[in-house]
């Protein structure tokens, strides 16, 4: 497949790099700093926190699919929703169709505008429904807000968009032994590494079940 990779330095967005080009994709990386690039990969430079929608567009023009690792980040109020929306906005101008996107599993019971969400996540045991997840929400309550905000953007795009909902992330290697689940989040699902979300989310490119879906991934 012809893949664009949002944000293809950071933790994850490395990882869905690294993994694409070895799977034989053919890969365009979006990046605030290529000199933080790793390999030799066609790259596009923009900065999400000012989106130049003339780099995103050339970045998803002829790509079968966008991989987007960008996430909410302290003191950028809003990145993650506003960089989102530019990415659709390229998406829609240039008729790519199929994004996977990472969100967060806490963000599954926080509201955002035009999108009124229950008030505890599907599948959460009593121990992350009532003690992990509201202490998590209270510390990062503007970047919760943030993906919210994102997953709304995401959810009204008319594309064929996925969220991703991982716990906490970790830098062990791949396993390829988690667990997925659609529309909820995953009993006893607190952990994942960075490498094996990006496998995932390589996965559910061409996993038709996953198309308009929020999906948790955990051990």
């Amino acid at each position: 497949m012809k893949i664009t990779v949002v944000a293809a330095t950071g933790g994850v967005g490395r990882h869905v790099l690294g993994q694409a080009i070895e799977a034989g994709h053919d890969v365009t990386a979006v990046v605030r700093n290529p000199a933080k690039l790793d390999r030799e990969v066609r790259h596009v430079t923009a900065d999400l926190g000012r989106p130049d929608a003339a780099a995103l567009e050339a970045a998803v023009a002829g790509a079968d699919a966008v991989l987007s690792g960008l996430g909410a980040a302290p003191g950028q109020e809003g990145v993650a929703w506003r960089g989102t929306q530019a990415i659709v906005d390229a998406m829609r101008a240039q008729g790519t169709r199929r994004i996977v996107a990472i969100s967060a599993a806490p963000v599954a019971g926080v509201s955002a505008p035009g999108r009124p969400v229950p008030r505890h996540a599907p599948g959460e045991g009593p121990f992350m429904r009532y003690v992990l997840t509201p202490l998590l929400r209270a510390s990062l309550r503007q970047e919760y807000a943030d993906l919210a905000r994102m997953e709304a953007v995401l959810a009204g795009s008319g594309l064929d968009w996925t969220v991703v909902r991982p716990p906490q992330l970790t830098d062990k290697p791949a396993t390829h032994a988690y667990r997925t689940a659609l529309g909820a989040n995953l009993p006893r699902g607190l952990k994942i590494s960075r490498a094996d979300l990006a496998h995932a989310m390589l996965g559910m490119l061409t996993d038709q079940s996953t198309i308009k879906q929020y999906v948790a991934v955990a051990y």
